[in-house]
């Protein structure tokens, strides 16, 4: 409980932890910011790690004067792209070997072969989107490299993505971070970004539960 209360707080007030580390750490944030960002991108166990929040705070700050925003952006997009490679690697080694391991509903070969056919036809977008999605982010590498996506076309879309996510939300938060209500309400533009961000996957779910019924 004690860390969830301090995830809600490190997320709600994401702006105040972020320029305390800035003013703690100085060039440091850089590194800082980088592993971050590769880690909820490249590991399956940190999806809670702040993503787009994030990216736009960093923004905002370096418009403060706190950090060169370009090249923020270009480290948060190496992050991003080594994040989605090294989660598509695992998933490569693992899914396979996981799935072979049992005969069960949830380790059905089968199931491998059909969301590889899925991501050979969907797959681009589906990096893409999962890019500005929570949690989904995470873990969408890993499954494309357990259905052996091929590789070639994965990072194709795998640099794509960080591009588009990073450059929007963090430039979003550089021009209009300070803008006077943006800066007197980040709070709430936090809550909102977060929440734009799950609405797809919420959606999502809810059509997908309609069309079973259906």
């Amino acid at each position: 409980m004690e860390l969830l209360t301090l995830l809600i707080d490190v997320v709600l007030n994401l702006d105040d932890h972020l320029q305390a580390l800035v003013a703690a750490h100085g060039a440091w944030i850089y590194l800082i910011l980088f592993l971050i960002v590769f880690c909820e991108t490249g590991l399956v166990v940190t999806p809670f790690l702040p993503g787009d929040s994030l990216l736009f705070v960093s923004g905002t700050i370096a418009a403060a004067g706190g950090m060169d925003i370009h090249l923020l952006a270009v480290l948060l997009i190496i992050a991003a792209v080594l994040g989605d490679a090294v989660n598509y690697a695992i998933g490569h080694y693992l899914g396979p070997r996981v799935f072979k391991s049992g005969e069960s509903r949830w380790l059905n070969p089968k199931h491998l072969e059909r969301a590889h056919a899925f991501y050979e036809r969907h797959g681009g977008k589906t990096i893409i989107i999962a890019r500005f999605v929570p949690i989904i982010r995470t873990y969408a590498p890993f499954v494309a490299g357990a259905a052996s996506m091929t590789y070639a076309k994965f990072a194709l879309y795998n640099v794509t993505g960080a591009i588009l996510w990073v450059v929007s939300l963090g430039y979003a938060g550089y021009f209009f971070g300070n803008v006077p209500w943006v800066k007197d309400n980040l709070t709430l533009v936090i809550i909102v970004i977060i929440i734009l961000s799950i609405l797809p996957g919420v959606v999502e779910i809810l059509r997908h539960r309609r069309n079973s019924d259906g």
